[in-house]
């Protein structure tokens, strides 16, 4: 570890304890957290006072099968998605059958959990639930509606159950919600719009996919596996921004929101080699243009690669879409970068109002700034949580920033801080 400071230019308000979450946002005075694991699902924090934020209420989840790390809210109307816990270990696990029969003959015997979880490269605690899971499906991915019109007492108004591992994150305005969720007859998530006019009736209104995705049609996709699929669509005017994993992003055309049609697309992969999380347009123009900002998630590093980062973008034409600018994490600046846990980029502000844009980096916490310059980003201060009890460094997983600038970010593994700009 080095001697440099955890913060600069943002002052520590306020935090709350809270097992970590996978997205926080804010309305009406209150901070809504979607938690990461089960039993916890989704907290509702009073932060009208944000040096003293509390719980005013919390939903826990009935088993393990499921969590709910998402979460949006419009006036008294909340959305969660539902999506199979540890999905991606219970996918590596679908060889269960081949891996077992594999090293009994290998072996010469039945193997035992340990060697097969090994050779899944999966907990070991996790086989009971793989095996029932492999027994009876996973049928509880979807998303559930709440009324919050009372925040201590949330009300299920809804639960709509879509396919496969369910949804992933997603937006919502008062009319819609933009689902990213796995369907029937599809490969990879896809955008799904729900009328929410009547929230205890939501009601499908259009799909968007990219070409390939669609193999019950007769598609068939150039890619492998999981790769290329929606992670999710944010709505700006009458254009939906998606970010599409290893096939960059694209922009849709949602003027008539039952005939969405993509008018604009970029993909950096290869040679770049974290797929594409979030892409937003911006407020900032360049050279009269409009700018876009993208960021990448970074997993598992292999060494010697680049870390995951932030981009930006010309989209002033939208059928020729070009990079303008990046902004890399050096490793020199997070104590907690070696820590053995991940620590490039995640997830940015969704909604920019001015020239300057807040990023999480795993561990790397917290970077605020400038980019007035968007060809020419420039870091104007820092937040990096001190690790959680028990964990070697902090994940800095989501931020958002309310209409009073505060801003606030959560931890992957643990805690809520509540942040002040001082520039």
């Amino acid at each position: 570890m080095t001697d440099m400071p955890l913060a600069k230019n943002l002052r520590l308000v306020g935090h709350l304890d809270l097992p970590g979450g996978g997205q926080v946002t804010v309305s009406g005075g209150h901070a809504f957290v979607g938690h990461m694991k089960p039993p916890f699902g989704t907290t509702i924090v009073d932060v009208r006072d944000p040096a003293n934020p509390r719980i005013a209420s919390a939903i826990e989840l009935p088993n393990e099968d499921s969590h709910t790390h998402k979460v949006r809210v419009v006036g008294d109307l909340m959305i969660t998605n539902v999506e199979q816990n540890d999905r991606h270990a219970l996918r590596r696990g679908a060889r269960l059958a081949e891996a077992t029969s594999d090293l009994a003959a290998r072996l010469g015997r039945p193997p035992s959990d340990a060697e097969v979880a090994a050779a899944l490269k999966i907990p070991e605690d996790l086989l009971p639930r793989l095996r029932h899971v492999l027994e009876h499906g996973y049928r509880d991915g979807g998303f559930k509606v709440y009324d919050i019109a009372d925040r201590s007492r949330p009300r299920e108004i809804a639960y709509l159950r879509t396919h496969g591992v369910g949804v992933h994150r997603f937006d919502m305005d008062d009319r819609y919600a933009y689902i990213s969720t796995e369907m029937e007859g599809y490969v990879g998530n896809i955008l799904v719009v729900y009328d929410i006019a009547d929230p205890a009736r939501p009601a499908e209104v259009s799909r968007w996919w990219m070409p390939g995705q669609h193999v019950a049609g007769g598609e068939t996709p150039h890619w492998t596996g999981q790769r290329n699929r929606l992670h999710h669509a944010l709505r700006f005017g009458d254009e939906l921004w998606a970010s599409v994993w290893y096939a960059g992003l694209r922009v849709i055309d949602a003027s008539d929101i039952t005939d969405l049609r993509t008018i604009g697309s970029y993909d950096y992969h290869p040679p770049f080699p974290e797929p594409t999380h979030t892409v937003a347009p911006l407020p900032v123009r360049w050279q009269g243009r409009q700018v876009a900002a993208a960021v990448d998630e970074e997993h598992d590093h292999t060494h010697g690669q680049l870390h995951g980062g932030l981009w930006f973008f010309d989209v002033e034409d939208r059928a020729d879409i070009r990079p303008i600018g990046m902004f890399h994490l050096s490793e020199l600046d997070s104590p907690f970068a070696r820590a053995g846990a991940r620590f490039g980029a995640h997830q940015f502000q969704e909604r920019v109002t001015g020239d300057r844009l807040y990023c999480t980096w795993f561990s790397g916490g917290l970077r605020m700034l400038d980019i007035a310059d968007p060809t020419a980003p420039r870091e104007i201060g820092w937040f990096i949580p001190e690790p959680p009890k028990g964990q070697p460094c902090a994940q800095s997983n989501d931020v958002f920033v309310d209409d009073r600038e505060l801003v606030y970010v959560i931890d992957r593994n643990r805690g809520l801080d509540i942040l002040e700009p001082l520039i």
